[in-house]
């Protein structure tokens, strides 16, 4: 799956979720999991389990954006795919 994930370029801090592109967010249709720095990546994989109402392709193509995200904001990640979160 190809990631949609881009880095957010704008400086400062974001009051209002409503101001990021979807292109920030690990679930973008649903505006899940914004990926805006190292804090917010590993907490969209802590909390990857518990998002609800999306389907196992929302969940490799918000792997493939946390992968693409960890790999810009240096955060190690171990797993290979979403299934493998949590063992």
């Amino acid at each position: 799956m190809e990631a949609t994930w881009m880095p957010h370029s704008e400086h400062g801090e974001i009051h209002d979720r409503a101001e990021l592109p979807e292109s920030v967010y690990a679930f973008p249709r649903q505006r899940k999991e914004p990926l805006t720095d190292a804090t917010h990546v590993k907490n969209a994989l802590a909390r990857f389990d518990q998002v609800e109402g999306v389907s196992d392709a929302d969940r490799d193509l918000a792997f493939a954006n946390i992968k693409k995200a960890a790999a810009h904001y240096g955060v190690e990640l171990h797993e290979n795919n979403w299934r493998e979160l949590g063992r």
